[in-house]
């Protein structure tokens, strides 16, 4: 193999050593987390709702769960299998995010398992060292994901965003984004460009500065009233409920499915 890359994303993870099981949990840590949200079902914009702060040890379990500890056993049995190949590769997805989400994301919970990925990147290069290989964390832009649904403020923050870099051309669904990562970053001629942190930015469009200024005129003003003049919430809802294979066209979802059928590979 020559690149490896993980993307999980779960509620719990059993450590399959100890038989433990952790549960990971999306909190704001040291205070409450306030902000506006929408039931991208009904297009109901609610001006506060409240986060509690993480408690007792939140903080560790969603380390155990989202952190970088299921990487790197991945990556040690794989190469004490001698299945990675010279100058192998291995890839892991974060997100950072603006302001109008930090508190929630990278400064919560959930970012100091980010944290931990970052620290085992760091170790997983110098392991991968002897192989000419190495790891990277990979930044990503705010995507329509099941993950990211569970964040309170992330369907209206998304909605807004994607409105915004449609507006200026520089929009990019999960198959784009990642065609950029591997053509324009990751395999990139004379060598692949990362921040100060050894990480590669594909949130990079994301976090400029016209966009965001955007987003935050937007914010200051959506209400249910205006929630789709001012967002793209119905491509939000229709890339969501895409992801469980509804809300794609030239299906009739009202007709008849046989669900016994043959594989071949079953045969």
């Amino acid at each position: 193999m020559d690149l490896v890359v993980y993307s999980v994303a779960s509620s719990r993870r059993t450590d399959p050593d100890s038989g433990k099981t952790y549960n990971s949990v999306l909190k704001p840590i040291g205070a409450p987390f306030t902000a506006k949200a929408v039931n991208f079902h009904t297009g109901e914009v609610t001006d506060e709702v409240t986060t509690e702060p993480a408690e007792g040890d939140d903080i560790d379990q969603t380390i155990a769960v989202m952190g970088g500890a299921d990487w790197q056993r991945w990556i040690d049995r794989l190469r004490q299998a001698n299945l990675l190949a010279d100058g192998a590769v291995t890839i892991a997805y974060s997100y950072i995010g603006s302001g109008l989400t930090r508190a929630i994301y990278r400064e919560g919970t959930i970012g100091k398992a980010k944290e931990d990925l970052e620290t085992t990147a760091q170790r997983l290069t110098h392991e991968l060292s002897a192989l000419g290989g190495r790891a990277y964390v990979v930044v990503s832009k705010a995507l329509v994901t099941q993950s990211a649904a569970a964040v309170p403020v992330f369907p209206l923050y998304i909605a807004s965003l994607y409105k915004v870099m449609k507006e200026k051309g520089i929009h990019e669904n999960t198959i784009q984004q990642s065609y950029r990562l591997f053509a324009d970053k990751l395999y990139r001629e004379g060598g692949t460009p990362v921040d100060e942190a050894e990480r590669i930015r594909i949130d990079d469009w994301e976090l400029r500065p016209d966009v965001q200024q955007e987003l935050a005129r937007i914010w200051d003003q959506v209400t249910t009233n205006n929630v789709y003049e001012l967002t793209d919430l119905k491509e939000y809802r229709r890339e969501f409920f895409q992801l469980f294979g509804f809300d794609t066209d030239g299906i009739d979802y009202d007709k008849d499915t046989n669900p016994d059928v043959s594989l071949l590979n079953a045969r």
